[in-house]
């Protein structure tokens, strides 16, 4: 019986995702190339990215939402600058010149 080859895939992420995804990985017991491995898997059977690619209509509007989704929206923002998950102004700007 054949062993069937492999391949590597090399990618740079921010570590603050990287991290977030292992983690939910570990908890439902799925390595991180097992995970890879389905991802790619999805895109062989759609023919493409496996779930929507959109851009929102419209940004979220403080005016336009009830107080529990206002609340939640803050709750993730302020729980992602306490993780220092941010970006200086400088980044921001670099990463959109480049297009990303």
């Amino acid at each position: 019986m054949k062993t069937a080859k492999t391949g590597n895939v090399n990618v740079r992420i921010h570590e603050h995702i990287k991290q977030q995804a292992e983690q939910i990985l570990e908890t439902i017991g799925i390595s991180r190339a097992a995970a890879i491995d389905m991802f790619y898997r999805q895109i062989i059977l759609n023919n493409g990215i496996p779930f929507p690619l959109t851009i929102p209509k419209e940004l979220p509007i403080h005016e336009n939402m009830d107080e529990s989704t206002y609340n939640a929206l803050m709750e993730t923002g302020y729980s992602q600058a306490l993780r220092g998950e941010t970006y200086s102004v400088a980044e921001v700007f670099e990463e959109l010149e480049r297009g990303l």
